[in-house]
């Protein structure tokens, strides 16, 4: 019989985001109150919305061949990159005593592979069915992040992708770390990767009158704050190596930090708004809780959701004073800068915990100058704070009333 419930730790981090494409610059950038937000060309005449989140100054083919390039959507290259940075940061591959059918993927994204669904049907409708590549169906599905990251490297342990919307990453890691728990590996590459900033995805979201319509990329991203209007969609990959913790003690690998909670729940309510009490996403972090062995008043920060959509943020915040009461801890929204990445989203802001964790500093949440009285909780605004931080929790809230969320732990 398998040994249940061993410990679970982090031993490698990559991104790819709107705010750098290092662990180093991203954080850097994180802290500081750096937006990435710019005005892009979404490509779709007369519309509302001309700002996103994209990468800067990135190539796939600093890190891809080019074959491999024209076969795949940009979100697997997008987290491909991210799992194989995460490898190489933990240095797994150098520990000769590795037993690859031990070491499995769990990596997912919100939509998948819309931009190359888009560009088939065009060729398909302009071309005819000749025309449409042999690649378009394994180059566009969620899972095959995990499954060319397995073909790499040659792990053969669990391959797995979990799509939950917007919940994706922190689904993705919070169940590639029961894999660990439970013995079924002794290590997991687990996150999330999104490239949803197309004309037809865009369209869809403007829509269902989801994203924000503020021209000023540098404002327009403004969590709990009176004016916000709606999400900034955003591109990006974040992507964590987990790890058995006296497998990872034998090598000797850098342990960033564990992860001791993992809760999920439905909100059972509506396909895309929150109930207004937030009972969905109280039920999520209380099931992370229960699971780390915490009480509420253990945890230090919470990166919270905090979208900057009218309806969800204060949802969040109700959520929050249910669970913690009258002493909810410092919260922010590195999303703020960030932007909504959507399926990665949990996983990049899964890193920003854990970096909070080793350097005992919140991140801001920017550009809230005029905050909703509704949303009265210390949303760390404008500017980072210096603070010890033993427990992190991330929290993720998906279409289809989907939430999760992740705990984490210094070690």
């Amino acid at each position: 019989m398998r040994q249940l419930h061993r410990r679970v730790v982090v031993t490698g981090l990559g991104i790819l985001s709107p705010i750098g494409n290092t662990i180093q610059e991203a954080w850097s950038s994180c802290i500081s109150g750096k937006s990435g937000i710019t005005k892009v060309d979404v490509g779709i005449y007369d519309s509302p919305v001309s700002i996103g989140g994209q990468l800067k100054n990135f190539n796939p083919s600093d890190f891809l061949d080019p074959k491999e390039i024209r076969r795949i959507d940009p979100f697997i290259q997008y987290g491909v990159i991210a799992a194989n940075q995460s490898i190489a940061d933990s240095g797994i591959l150098d520990f000769p005593s590795l037993n690859k059918e031990l070491v499995g993927i769990n990596f997912g994204a919100g939509i998948g592979g819309i931009q190359t669904i888009e560009n088939n049907k065009i060729l398909l409708e302009s071309k005819g069915h000749k025309k449409v590549s042999p690649f378009f169906v394994p180059g566009s599905i969620v899972n095959m992040i995990s499954g060319l990251v397995s073909i790499k490297h040659g792990f053969m342990g669990p391959n797995t992708s979990v799509v939950t919307a917007c919940s994706t990453g922190n689904h993705c890691i919070g169940t590639a770390a029961r894999s660990v728990a439970y013995g079924e590996a002794n290590v997991m590459i687990a996150g999330g990767a999104e490239m949803a900033s197309t004309p037809l995805s865009i369209s869809g979201f403007i829509a269902a009158r989801a994203l924000s319509t503020n021209p000023d990329p540098e404002s327009a991203c403004r969590p709990w704050d009176k004016d916000r209007d709606g999400f900034i969609l955003s591109d990006g990959a974040g992507s964590l190596v987990l790890e058995e913790y006296e497998h990872a003690k034998s090598r000797g690998a850098h342990i960033y930090a564990e992860i001791c909670g993992f809760g999920m729940s439905s909100d059972a309510y509506h396909m895309t708004a929150p109930p207004a009490d937030g009972r969905g996403a109280a039920l999520s972090m209380k099931n992370a809780l229960l699971d780390a062995g915490l009480n509420p008043d253990q945890i230090d920060y919470i990166n919270a959701h905090g979208t900057s959509t009218p309806l969800g943020d204060l949802a969040e915040t109700h959520a929050l004073k249910n669970i913690f009461g009258s002493s909810v801890p410092s919260v922010s929204s590195t999303k703020s800068m960030t932007g909504h990445t959507l399926g990665a989203a949990g996983a990049i802001e899964s890193i920003f915990c854990i970096k909070s964790i080793n350097d005992n500093v919140i991140p801001p949440t920017i550009n809230l100058t005029n905050p909703d009285p509704l949303c009265d909780l210390d949303y760390t605004p404008l500017r980072a704070v210096e603070k010890n931080v033993s427990f992190a929790m991330n929290n993720s809230f998906g279409f289809g009333g989907t939430n999760s969320t992740l705990v984490f732990k210094q070690i």
